[in-house]
This record gives C-alpha cells, structure tokens and sequence, in this order.
C-alpha cells in the first residue's frame, strides 16, 4: 500500500478517536479533539499532493479519499452540534449536501462522466476546517468578545456547500449533455 493511501486510512482511523474525545471527562478534551481533527485534515491535504507529485493515484485512493473526508466532517459537524456548539442546520444542510453530490459522482460514474472538484467546492472545505477548528480550539473566546466568528465562518462554508452542489449538478448535467 503507498503513502497516501495510507494517509487516507489514517485519516479513518482518527475519525472515531477524535469523536472519543468528545466523551473525556478532562477540561481539555475539545482542545485534544482539535488537535487531533487538525492532524486528519493535514493527512487530506498530503495525500493528494503526494499521490499527484510521485503519480500513484489509484482506484483505492479515488474512492475511499472522498469518503475519509467525509466521514471526517460529518463527524465534527455531528459532534459540535451535539454539544451545543454548531446549528443542526448547518450540519444538514452541509451533510445533506455531500449526499446529493456522491449520488452524482456514482450516478454518472457509471456514464463514465467524472468531474472533478472545483474551485467553490476546494473553497468550502477550507471554510468548513477552519470553522470547525476554530470551534473546537476558540469558542469561550469568540463567546466572551462577544463576536461569532467561528459561526461566520461556518455559515459561510454552508452558504458555500450551497452553491458548491448546485454549480456541480450543472457542470455534470452539461457534460452528461455533451456526452
């Protein structure tokens, strides 16, 4: 098995444990939560650049890459919705969200259609990390100064997730129209 792909399974592996965090009964549990969170979406940014740079992306790699990430932040999503810290809103919506954008994928996978991530989706899940880490590590300080900016930053990752969806759908109607 090559590195990336290693480092997607990491990134699984760290899932579960990261959400374990949530249920330590020590005052720095959120802060190990992130750490760990922090350390996973670190394994989503270098797995692709090195399966790119040394040209060993494989059908593993394609597949379970997206479903790490997704798994990923689901859970966050699910867990500081669950502690009070994010809108169950925002979580179905941007859940919801990757739902309808895998049924695409392997919808017209089978039509050998493939459009790759874009720009506005690559956009939301940098403003998704950054909210859920800044969540996780900074919300008694962002509640005490009296300005949400982890919750800005959230909603625009939904707000993102969004138009991220429907500008897919449109690339792929257009392309399965092509094709």
């Amino acid at each position: 098995m090559n590195l990336p792909n290693k480092l997607t399974i990491t990134r699984m592996v760290l899932t579960p444990v990261f959400v374990a965090c949530f249920y330590i009964p020590v005052s720095w549990s959120m802060y190990l939560a992130g750490a760990l969170f922090v350390i996973a979406y670190l394994t989503d940014m270098l797995d692709g650049q090195i399966a790119r740079r040394m040209n060993i992306v494989t059908d593993f790699g394609k597949l379970m890459d997206p479903i790490a990430d997704k798994i990923l932040s689901a859970a966050a999503m699910i867990m500081l919705t669950a502690v009070g810290l994010l809108s169950p809103i925002a979580t179905l919506i941007t859940i919801s969200r990757e739902f309808v954008i895998s049924g695409f994928r392997l919808i017209y996978a089978n039509k050998n259609i493939v459009i790759a991530a874009g720009p506005l989706g690559k956009l939301k899940t940098l403003t998704q990390f950054i909210g859920i880490t800044l969540m996780l590590f900074l919300n008694p300080v962002f509640v005490k100064c009296g300005v949400p900016v982890d919750q800005i930053i959230i909603w625009i990752s939904v707000a993102l997730a969004i138009w991220s969806c429907i500008d897919y759908i449109v690339k792929t109607n257009r392309a399965a129209k092509a094709a």
